[in-house]
């Protein structure tokens, strides 16, 4: 007997809900094991990014050896990745560990609106990293940058899907969260299948989406390791996140954009 294991490779958040922390907390919430390489430490808020120090390549790949050498890995998920070098680490220790599923989050910019890619590694992630993904999770600025595509309907989000889908990776999930409109829809499309997989939800009104991205990737890889097929995975993913928007969207935790309810929690007045 083990747990159902997950390898997060993202950035550290030091104010909890993004990255790293946001990933341990929604793959624990979600009865997995939850292992992590940490590939920048970012000096943040709910307000905004100070600083970022990306770690060195050589500490990652450890990282990263030391976790799949060791342990059997049923799922891992990448978010904020960098700097072009470091997309290389993970690229070559993704290949040489082949991991039965891999979740690319293609962040890029964070919840506040700061930079968290080096501008050589966009380039590196398309063509290193996703011919080997299990999934690609792009919300819409960031599939406007990997599919050179204006993406203003469902329409374009179905052409920029069919863009990146030519890189070689499996799925893509299109998240519609960005599109005007009370209601938001995500759309899967998966290599071999004629028509997506639909996922609707209405707009939650609230400031608290720090880490959105983060912990919808990471519960997908969790549902994964179950298991899951990748249908059932992201649908059940897409309703944990939904829940977790809705639980914390009254709470004050910060000044600026807080984040969601991962789990149960006391609040205090």
């Amino acid at each position: 007997m083990r747990y159902s294991t997950i390898l997060t490779i993202a950035g550290s958040d030091s104010c909890g809900g993004a990255g790293i922390q946001a990933d341990i907390k929604t793959i624990s919430a979600l009865g997995g094991y939850a292992c992590s390489a940490i590939t920048a430490i970012t000096a943040q808020n709910t307000q905004g990014v100070r600083s970022v120090q990306g770690c060195a390549p050589e500490v990652l790949g450890d990282q990263i050896d030391a976790v799949m050498e060791d342990m059997t890995i049923d799922a891992v998920k990448s978010g904020m990745l960098f700097s072009k070098e470091l997309v290389e680490v993970v690229a070559s220790r993704l290949r040489k560990h082949t991991p039965p599923n891999y979740v690319l989050d293609p962040v890029m910019v964070s919840t506040s609106g700061s930079r968290l890619i080096e501008e050589d590694a966009i380039e590196a992630v398309r063509s290193q990293l996703f011919p080997i993904a299990t999934m690609v999770t792009p919300n819409i600025p960031e599939a406007e940058v990997l599919s050179g595509t204006s993406i203003k309907t469902p329409e374009d989000m179905a052409r920029a899907a069919s863009a990146i889908m030519q890189t070689g990776c499996r799925s893509v999930l299109m998240k519609g969260g960005h599109l005007e409109g009370e209601d938001s829809v995500d759309l899967l499309y998966t290599k071999g299948e004629d028509s997506p997989l639909v996922l609707p939800s209405k707009k939650i009104a609230t400031k608290n989406t720090h880490g959105t991205g983060c912990t919808l990737s990471a519960a997908i890889a969790t549902f994964l390791a179950h298991g899951e097929d990748l249908r059932s995975a992201v649908t059940q993913a897409h309703k944990y996140l939904h829940k977790a928007i809705e639980q914390g969207k009254d709470i004050e935790q910060g000044k600026g954009h807080g984040p969601v309810m991962h789990s149960e929690l006391r609040t205090k007045e």
